[in-house]
C-alpha cells in the first residue's frame, strides 16, 4: 500500500518556467555548471549548484554554499518569480522528446514508505553524495528536485490523467534540448481522492532515477522526526517530493562504456581472449546492438560485433543483466577491472551521446569501447522485486526531469 499524497506546490510564476527550468545538478561537471549559469540569472541551476557563485576555488561543500543556495531560492520567491498554491494539489508533468512522451503525477510519497521498503531501490548511494543533498535541502527548508518513480501501468490513473490533459495546461515550452515540458494542476476534491486511492492500491512504487535525493529525503525527514517528539507523521518532512510514471511510457537508454586501456594485452591477444565467452565478428562500420546479449565493441577504428555464449546467459535477476554479462566476463576477468565503482580505467557514457561520442573517446582518451542493449524497466522491476541491487550506471532515462517547476517546501529547522 503506497501512499502518494497531494502537497502546497511551489512553482515558477505564469511565463518563469522555461527560464526557472533547470537539469538536474548531477548531470552537470563543475566546469560545466559555472558555464551553463552565465546569462541566465533565473536559471534553478544556481540554486542546485550555487557554488558557481563564489571564486573557483571555493570548496563545493563549504556550508556557505549550502547558505547561499537558501538565499537565491527565498529571494526569488520574495521578488514573485515563484508562486505559493494555497491549496494541496497533484500536478501532471508532460515531457515529450523526439516524439514520444511521458506524463507523469506529481505529489509527495512517504519516507515511511521508503523505510519499509514499499518504495523500491534498485541502486546503492554514497554517504558523501547524500550528506550533499541532505545539507542543501536542510539550508533551503525545501525539496527542489523530484525523485523519478515508476509504477506498473493502472487503467484508472490513466483515464484521469486523459481527462486533465484535455484542459490549458499552466505551462507549456520547449527547452534548449528540444524536450517539451507542459504541465497541469489537479485540485478537484474528487480527482485528488481517486488519485490518492488508486496509488494506495499498489502494492509497490519504484525509483527509476534519484537514489541519493530519495535518501537525503529520507534521512532528514527521520532526522526531524527524532528532534520533534511530538511529530503525528503528517508533517511536510515526512514526504518527499516526486513524479511518478507508467511503466509503459518510459524509456530506458543503453549505458555504454569506455576503457583506457587493455590490460596489457596486445589487440589479437584481447580479441583471442574474449572469444572464449562471446561469439566475436567485424562489423562494416557503427551500430547499436540490436538484442539483449549482443555488444559492440570499437577498437582501433573498428567496430565488432560480441554476442555472449549460452552458458554465460542467466534466468537471474542481476546477473542476466547485459550490463553484468559485460563486467562478469570482459571487464573483470580479461581487463582486469573488478571494481567499475572505483577503478579510474572504466568511464561511463550515456546513450544520449550516440555512438560517435565513443568513437571520439577512444580517439582521444581511452583504448576501447563497448556498446550495450538497453536495460528494460521489467528488468528493473525484477530486481527491485526481488531486492537486489543493479550494478552501478545501469540505466540511463531520457527525458531528464526539470529542477525548479515544482518545489515542496518542508520549513528550516
Amino acid at each position: 500500500m503506497a501512499v502518494f499524497r497531494a502537497f502546497r506546490c511551489i512553482r515558477p510564476s505564469s511565463g518563469m518556467e522555461q527560464k526557472i527550468a533547470a537539469l538536474p545538478y548531477d548531470v552537470y561537471s563543475r566546469k560545466e555548471a559555472r558555464e551553463a549559469v552565465k546569462g541566465r540569472p533565473d536559471t534553478f541551476l544556481r540554486i542546485d549548484r550555487a557554488e558557481t557563485a563564489f571564486p573557483e576555488d571555493m570548496d563545493i561543500y563549504d556550508q556557505r554554499v549550502y547558505q547561499k543556495a537558501g538565499e537565491l531560492l527565498w529571494s526569488m520567491v520574495k521578488a514573485g518569480k515563484f508562486v505559493e498554491d494555497m491549496e494541496a494539489a497533484y500536478y501532471l508533468y508532460e515531457l515529450t522528446m523526439e516524439g514520444r512522451s511521458q506524463t507523469g503525477i506529481v505529489g509527495c510519497a512517504s519516507i515511511d514508505d521508503y523505510a519499509s521498503g514499499v518504495i523500491k531501490k534498485h541502486e546503492n548511494t554514497r554517504a558523501e553524495k547524500e550528506q550533499d543533498r541532505i545539507r542543501h535541502v536542510d539550508a533551503c527548508g525545501a525539496q527542489t528536485g523530484p525523485i523519478f518513480l515508476a509504477y506498473r501501468d493502472e487503467e484508472e490513473i490513466s483515464r484521469l490523467v486523459e481527462d486533465i490533459r484535455k484542459e490549458p495546461p499552466l505551462f507549456a515550452f520547449v527547452s534548449e534540448d528540444g524536450v517539451g515540458h507542459r504541465g497541469w494542476r489537479i485540485s478537484g476534491a474528487a480527482q485528488k481522492e481517486a488519485l490518492f486511492k488508486a496509488f494506495e492500491a499498489m502494492e509497490a512504487l519504484y525509483i527509476a532515477d534519484g537514489h541519493h535525493r530519495a535518501a537525503s529525503a529520507a534521512k532528514v525527514g527521520f532526522q526531524r522526526r527524532q528532534a520533534h517528539p511530538g511529530d503525528t507523521k503528517e508533517e511536510p518532512y515526512g514526504y518527499f517530493l516526486s513524479v511518478a510514471f507508467p511503466d509503459s511510457q518510459l524509456k530506458i537508454l543503453d549505458y555504454n562504456r569506455v576503457v583506457r586501456d587493455l590490460n596489457g594485452l596486445g589487440r589479437e591477444e584481447f580479441l583471442e581472449k574474449i572469444q572464449a565467452h562471446f561469439a566475436v565478428s567485424r562489423l562494416e562500420g557503427q551500430q547499436k546492438p540490436t538484442e539483449k546479449g549482443s555488444f559492440t565493441m570499437f577498437l582501433e577504428d573498428t567496430w565488432y560485433l560480441l554476442k555472449a555464449k549460452p552458458e554465460i546467459q542467466s534466468t537471474d535477476p542481476v546477473k542476466g543483466l547485459d550490463v553484468s554479462i559485460l563486467q562478469d566476463y570482459l571487464l573483470g576477468p580479461v581487463l582486469g577491472i573488478q571494481d567499475p565503482k572505483t577503478d579510474t580505467r572504466i568511464d561511463f557514457v550515456g546513450g544520449i551521446r550516440g555512438l560517435s561520442e565513443l568513437e571520439r573517446r577512444v580517439h582521444t582518451d581511452m583504448k576501447a569501447a563497448f556498446a550495450l542493449y538497453p536495460t528494460s524497466i521489467k528488468e528493473l522491476f525484477a530486481v527491485a522485486d526481488a531486492g537486489l541491487l543493479m550494478p552501478p550506471k545501469s540505466t540511463w532515462f531520457e527525458p531528464k526531469l526539470r529542477s525548479g517547476l515544482f518545489i515542496h517546501a518542508i520549513g528550516k529547522e
